[in-house]
């Protein structure tokens, strides 16, 4: 389940709610759009109703996604959503359970009231907690997980002290009963360090055009030049195209990931030594020797399965499509491309591509992008 988030328009000032993975922001009063950026992840905070006390906010690391396990015989995958206490006070809730279903989230912003606890947990601790949850459900030997993170985020649980106990100050409940005559939390407490989301104009850095896209969306295209842009650095950064021409009417335009890569560890500098090493049923044809090798990747939201099925299908096939360097004009998803994070290596689904042989599939898995 999403969570929702409650924010000022950045513009007019009016409320607007939105769902964590959202990414654009459309204001309902003065319909202006914005692009949110944030060089990490996002944090969030749950609102309390106990004002004059001084809060403290204790961090709770959350992945919602995907996690594919590439193992000896198939790729198999779980769909996992957590949230892990990222504080050194293992005497704190280990998660929040249903509040941040239950209660409208807040960005964390400079003017934010309060202490906030150091969160001493990694991107990679919570990447491998989830891995050890899902290899629960995934009995037996893998060589590979690869993440797809719909949501990172960190959420802020606000807290106050009261004599030796810790009490949650969105329910007005003690939490935890402090050691007595220690001061637990002050080496770890930071001042409000003074995180900022960027808010970008949705404006076509190249012809001043609107951009246009779903509200998770995280490529932008504009319908008046023809460009495709990507948030980076605060900034969009255009991302450069070619559409397959349809044929006939009702068509829809799906977004994909061409991919060129070197890979580490396995002989693969051509589309013959693809078809070669992965042992497909394809006679090898010699202009394939100098054809580069790419790897296709589905660029919208799609179930695992099919995500691995079109993956394996457009790869292998390679299609040689004749293309145009300008976009659809209707009928085309929006695009959600891959981060470093958010999309397997090859090691993660090369298993994939392996026809029937255990030992290929070994020796693909050991390769890496």
């Amino acid at each position: 389940m999403a969570f929702t988030v409650e924010h000022e328009c950045p513009q007019c000032g009016a409320p607007v709610e939105l769902e964590e993975t959202n990414r654009l922001l459309r204001c309902p009063y003065c319909d202006v759009k914005n692009f949110l950026f944030t060089r990490d992840y996002f944090r969030f905070v749950l609102p309390h109703k106990e004002p004059g006390k001084d809060i403290l906010y204790a961090p709770y690391m959350r992945f919602k996604g995907i996690v594919y396990l590439c193992g000896e015989t198939s790729i198999n995958h779980r769909v996992l959503d957590i949230t892990r206490l990222g504080a050194t006070f293992k005497k704190l809730p280990m998660s929040l359970g249903l509040k941040p279903q239950a209660i409208k989230m807040k960005f964390v912003t400079p003017d934010v009231a309060g202490s906030f606890l150091t969160c001493s947990m990694k991107v990679d601790d919570v990447l491998g907690q989830v891995g050890r949850h899902s290899s629960i459900y995934s009995p037996g030997n893998f060589f590979h997980r690869a993440y797809i993170g719909e949501a990172l985020s960190l959420i802020y649980l606000p807290m106050f002290v009261r004599g030796s106990k810790v009490f949650d100050a969105v329910a007005n409940q003690p939490v935890a009963e402090l050691p007595e005559g220690e001061s637990i939390f002050d080496p770890a407490i930071d001042d409000n360090p003074g995180w900022q989301i960027t808010f970008i104009p949705t404006i076509c850095p190249n012809c001043g055009w609107n951009l246009d896209g779903e509200r998770d969306s995280v490529v932008l295209t504009c319908s008046n030049c023809d460009t495709v842009w990507e948030a980076l650095e605060g900034r969009f950064v255009q991302v450069f195209f070619y559409t397959v021409p349809g044929r006939g009417e009702n068509i829809a335009y799906l977004p994909f990931w061409k991919i060129v890569a070197t890979v580490e560890g396995l002989e693969i500098n051509s589309y013959a030594d693809f078809i070669r090493v992965t042992n497909q049923p394809r006679v090898v044809q010699k202009r394939w020797e100098d054809r580069n090798m790419f790897f296709w990747i589905p660029a919208f939201k799609i179930r695992p399965r099919i995500f691995l099925h079109l993956s394996r299908q457009m790869t292998i096939a390679q299609e040689e499509f004749d293309v145009i360097e300008e976009g659809p004009q209707k009928g085309a998803l929006p695009r959600y491309p891959a981060s470093k994070r958010s999309h397997p290596e090859s090691k993660d689904y090369s298993g994939q591509f392996c026809h029937k042989q255990k030992e290929n599939l070994s020796s693909a898995s050991s390769g890496q992008l």
